[in-house]
């Protein structure tokens, strides 16, 4: 596998350089860490985005398709104008970026084993490119039932299947090792013969070059040994950009065995406010006029990364409130570095309005708002919070609140000692300032009669262990895992295995008849905490996500 540096430019504030700015400096830096100044390209096909920064009045601007890019010596590698670097041949260059004015900056390239042939993995190289080019998107070749005869897992989640349908389906009528560009798969995919999702692959581009090494090696599957990504990295994470302006993303695979490969050209790209910003497949994002927060997802082989960029309104703001706490502290250095000010302070009327309505659920009394409003003591606003707080006005809000989050609801007459159990158990921890772990503790691993333990009414209403789990990912983790049930998760890293291994947890839940009729009684059942996964028929064991499987015995409650 080759090993790819990760180029980036060490920048605060990304955005475009206006004409008549005059840049103080130009930033090219690769592999930040120890290898700053220099990086490797292993083998003929490897790449790497490249991205430049200038300083212009104190702030960094994007800059990677501004520059002139040069090599010496020239046959070591070549650099097209969007800042790819590839290699030409074994040794040493230096690359240089030169911005108009007489900027200049430098990094070292080194190459090698150009001429040696790298064996190519399917789920790490080929299987990508179908992701890249929509060919295994829910709308075609990826939903369940496939397109036409041919079909793929949703967004290349389940590599091994893809290489099964690609190459052994249909007595493997859609590859041919003995003339690869004759292959069914790139015919169709360039529009050379009729398909119904148009052209796909351009035959002048490297994914088409890749798909064809591949045919012509016989479709190596890869081996078992071959390193498997951990981890993705965008660069910038987040950055302060102007209106009308762009930054070029360099993204980094991390893999098993520790190297890292560009990513840039193969990820996937998707930014969720088009109206602010939008991004191609190269990674560049191209800002408009619109101000506001805008966040671009990255995908690429299950793992996701993020970048985030702030588009400012620009407008001066000379004061702010005085901060009360730390949270106001982040507000309002964020207002300042995206040029919003702060609205005013509110009035007394309009502050015990607001606090009334949002603490308590009501308006305030004619009494409380006079006695507010009259008061001069200067601590009135917060001792008013506090007072709300700790009313029974909150408790019963807020019971509201979470009662239809777990679900509280009279589905028959025979619940109705239950539902009041729940509700009023739900009020009196709120009144109590039940800590929260411990409020949630009472709900997922409640026990036994759902009148005497109210917290265990939760399992009335969500009888099997996958709609338990699904609840409390959503509820107390903030995690949608419904879509990993059939497919791997199209916005998250979460697979199936993920899923039903998480609803491991619930696997010993048990539950009986209650003393009363439509009452239960929830218990652990005896038994080890595991699960069939549906997808493959394997058992799996109570992992929590993104951990590692629990060894519990059959007296262990998993929940606990």
């Amino acid at each position: 596998m080759k090993k790819i540096g990760t180029l980036m430019a060490l920048a605060l504030v990304a955005g475009a350089l206006t004409v008549d700015a005059k840049p103080s400096a130009l930033n090219l830096t690769a592999q930040v860490g120890k290898g700053a100044k220099a990086f490797s390209l292993n083998g003929k096909h490897s790449r790497q985005q490249l991205v430049a920064s200038a300083t212009d009045a104190g702030k960094l601007a994007d800059v990677s398709r501004a520059v002139k890019y040069s090599a010496t010596p020239k046959n070591i590698v070549a650099i097209n104008a969007t800042g790819m670097v590839t290699p030409l041949g074994d040794g040493t260059a230096t690359i240089t970026a030169a911005l108009a004015g007489g900027l200049k900056a430098t990094v070292t390239v080194t190459v090698k084993e150009f001429g040696i042939t790298q064996p190519i993995n399917f789920a790490n190289e080929i299987s990508p490119i179908f992701t890249k080019a929509g060919c295994n998107s829910g709308g075609c070749h990826g939903k369940s039932g496939g397109q036409n005869g041919f079909r793929l897992s949703l967004l290349g989640f389940e590599p091994q299947e893809d290489y099964e349908y690609l190459v052994k389906e249909s007595r493997g009528r859609r590859l041919s090792p003995a003339a690869p560009e004759n292959s069914l798969l790139l015919l169709k995919g360039a529009a050379v013969l009729p398909h119904g999702g148009g052209a796909r692959f351009d035959p002048k581009s490297y994914d088409y070059a890749l798909l064809v090494r591949w045919i012509k090696q016989g479709m190596p599957r890869g081996s078992k040994e071959d390193p498997t990504i951990v981890g993705l990295e965008a660069y910038p994470k987040q950055r302060l950009v102007t209106a009308n302006g762009a930054q070029q993303l360099s993204v980094t695979a991390i893999y098993s065995d520790g190297h890292t490969e560009d990513a840039s050209h193969i990820a996937t790209y998707e930014a969720n406010d088009k109206e602010i910003a939008e991004v191609d497949k190269t990674g560049r994002v191209t800002f408009f006029e619109q101000p506001g927060d805008v966040s671009v997802m990255i995908r690429y082989l299950g793992q996701v990364s993020v970048y985030q960029a702030s588009v400012p309104l620009g407008a001066p703001v000379a004061k702010v409130p005085q901060p009360r706490n730390f949270i106001d502290n982040l507000v309002f250095e964020k207002l300042k570095r995206v040029g919003m000010p702060p609205s005013a302070v509110c009035d007394d009327a309009t502050f015990i309005r607001r606090v009334s309505i949002d603490i308590a659920g009501r308006l305030p009394t004619d009494a409380e708002a006079e006695a507010f409003l009259k008061s001069t003591n200067p601590a009135k606003r917060d001792r008013l919070i506090d007072r709300l707080l700790a009313s029974t006005d909150y408790a019963d809000y807020f019971a509201n609140k979470w009662g239809a989050l777990l679900r509280n609801k009279r589905s028959s007459t025979a619940a109705m000692r239950g539902n009041y159990a729940f509700h009023g158990w739900i009020r009196d921890s709120l009144h109590k300032n039940m800590r929260y772990n411990e409020f949630t503790r009472n709900v997922i691993a409640a026990s036994g009669d759902m009148a005497r333990n109210p917290g265990a009414f939760w399992y009335r209403e969500v009888k099997t262990m996958q709609t338990q789990m699904e609840d409390t990912a959503q509820l107390f983790l903030g995690t949608r895992m419904q879509c990993a049930q059939c497919h791997h998760h199209p916005f998250e890293k979460w697979s199936q295995k993920d899923y039903y291994s998480f609803s491991a947890f619930f696997s010993t839940v048990g539950r009986k008849a209650g003393r009363n009729a439509g009452e239960e009684v929830i218990f652990h059942t005896r038994k080890v905490a595991q699960t069939a996964n549906k997808k493959d028929g394997g058992t799996v064991k109570a992992t929590g996500l993104g951990d590692e499987p629990l060894d519990l015995t059959a007296d262990d409650d998993p929940r606990h």
